[in-house]
């Protein structure tokens, strides 16, 4: 009939299924944070400093060498990534070296990459 929105002739068809995998849902505030946090990684000037970070521990002067950048723009991009908790930094003098942050930064970076060259053989 015109005007009146099309029903599923499934709806609820695996309730037992349906509300077995809404127990196993994380907590809404939990899913917001994991979805901030892929957000970070939708920068490609902060997987740049990632991938730097994941070689070496290294000062924003050399970053911004490394990446062509002036030092302000990587000490923003740098505060983002701390503030995500993905980078860390320690003092020596004057000098502030990054790294990153643990073991789960480095495998989030490595399954990405691992990822994505499958998906380019499975192309080729």
């Amino acid at each position: 009939m015109i005007g009146e929105t099309p029903r599923c002739e499934y709806l609820h068809a695996h309730d037992e299924l349906v509300e077995r995998v809404r127990r196993a849902q994380p907590d809404e505030d939990l899913l917001y944070d994991l979805a901030e946090l892929y957000k970070v990684f939708g920068d490609s000037t902060r997987i740049r400093i990632l991938y730097a970070l994941f070689e070496s521990e290294v000062c924003v002067c050399d970053l911004a060498q490394l990446l062509g950048m002036t030092q302000s723009a990587v000490s923003h991009q740098l505060r983002v990534l701390k503030n995500a908790k993905l980078v860390a930094y320690r003092r020596e003098g004057k000098t502030v070296f990054y790294s990153l942050a643990d073991g789960h930064v480095r495998t989030i970076l490595g399954q990405g990459m691992e990822h994505l060259c499958e998906e380019g053989e499975e192309r080729i």
